[in-house]
């Protein structure tokens, strides 16, 4: 079996780490290279950055974020929010990242992910979505912080994503966002049974044993989460220790 990640989550707005709940109630963290630092030297797989600015100038912001992390941080680099073409992922794959998140601009165009998969390789395209549970075991995608239904069920766009060429799911359960109240298994389980390509777990994370919960109890690939790094709760190697002693396989230090 291979090793499940663990991967900090660092939103950045105008430069800074920031943080919400239920994507709300936005407050800053940080800066994102010492956080990136911080985290590597404690043992995460990966760090994804996501720019909630959202603008061309928050690209740009964020491209420069990633150049000046990557000179310090040899962990994988993924990048999103606000990519909306081709040519936003060269200039965030020239500036360090290793993968680009896409979302929103996915939905409207989903021929996005088959470009970029074709220029870039399927192990550069990371498609994110936010869901939420609509009942009987259903989940809905969700765009623009939540606030639009888009009316697509979360594990049929998550089969199309995979068609088109990307590489990895990124999948926010906007129902645990932030609550820090363990990781929605049963949303994972629906959409890890629709694809073969790694799913990344995110919302939800608050104590150790959900992430042992999440492993046991879903095939997710990697767990992300933000809060209880950012806040000292947890470190990653809090985490990844008590993991390797309920047996679950991690990359130790």
């Amino acid at each position: 079996m291979l090793a499940k990640r663990i991967i900090p989550c660092l939103d950045v707005r105008d430069g800074r780490v920031v943080k919400g709940i239920h994507f709300v109630d936005i407050k800053e963290v940080g800066d994102p290279v010492e956080c990136a630092m911080a985290y590597d030297r404690q043992g995460a797989d990966e760090i994804v950055f996501l720019d909630i600015t959202a603008t061309h100038e928050g690209r740009d912001t964020m491209a420069d974020v990633v150049l000046k992390t990557a000179k310090h941080v040899f962990v994988p680099l993924t990048v999103g929010g606000g990519i909306r073409s081709v040519e936003d992922f060269r200039g965030l794959l020239r500036a360090g990242a290793d993968k680009v998140s896409v979302n929103s601009a996915a939905i409207k165009n989903p021929d996005l992910i088959s470009e970029a998969a074709a220029r870039f390789g399927s192990q550069c395209v990371v498609v994110a979505i936010d869901a939420k549970g609509a009942g009987a075991g259903r989940y809905k995608v969700y765009v623009h912080g939540g606030r639009i239904d888009t009316g697509l069920d979360a594990a049929e766009w998550a089969r199309e994503a995979e068609r088109r060429g990307a590489g990895e799911i990124l999948l926010t359960s906007m129902d645990a966002d932030g609550t820090k109240s363990g990781f929605d298994t049963g949303m994972l389980n629906a959409i890890c049974a629709a694809v073969r390509i790694p799913v990344i777990a995110s919302g939800g994370g608050g104590k150790i044993s959900d992430f042992t919960e999440l492993f046991r109890e879903t095939d997710a690939d990697a767990a992300l989460a933000a809060s209880i790094f950012h806040y000292g709760e947890l470190s990653v190697a809090d985490v990844k220790g008590e993991l390797a002693r309920a047996g679950v396989p991690v990359r130790l230090l």
